[in-house]
């Protein structure tokens, strides 16, 4: 089950980077992470990985 969370949190977070770059994305190619769409993949995962261990980690309790 803890993986199956850590993949949910993870993947929401990628997909939630993509559509950022797709739809608010930086158009200039001036912004390091905006700019790339696997930059702002890899951003969204961490924060859904950074989610998920601020929630659902049990090993700190």
């Amino acid at each position: 089950m803890k993986r199956l969370r850590f993949l949910i949190f993870s993947g929401v977070g990628a997909v939630a980077g993509y559509l950022y770059y797709f739809f608010i994305g930086c158009k200039t190619n001036t912004c390091p992470i905006t700019a790339n769409p696997y930059l702002s993949m890899l951003y969204g995962f961490l924060i859904g990985f950074g989610i998920y261990w601020a929630f659902f980690d049990n090993k700190r309790k």
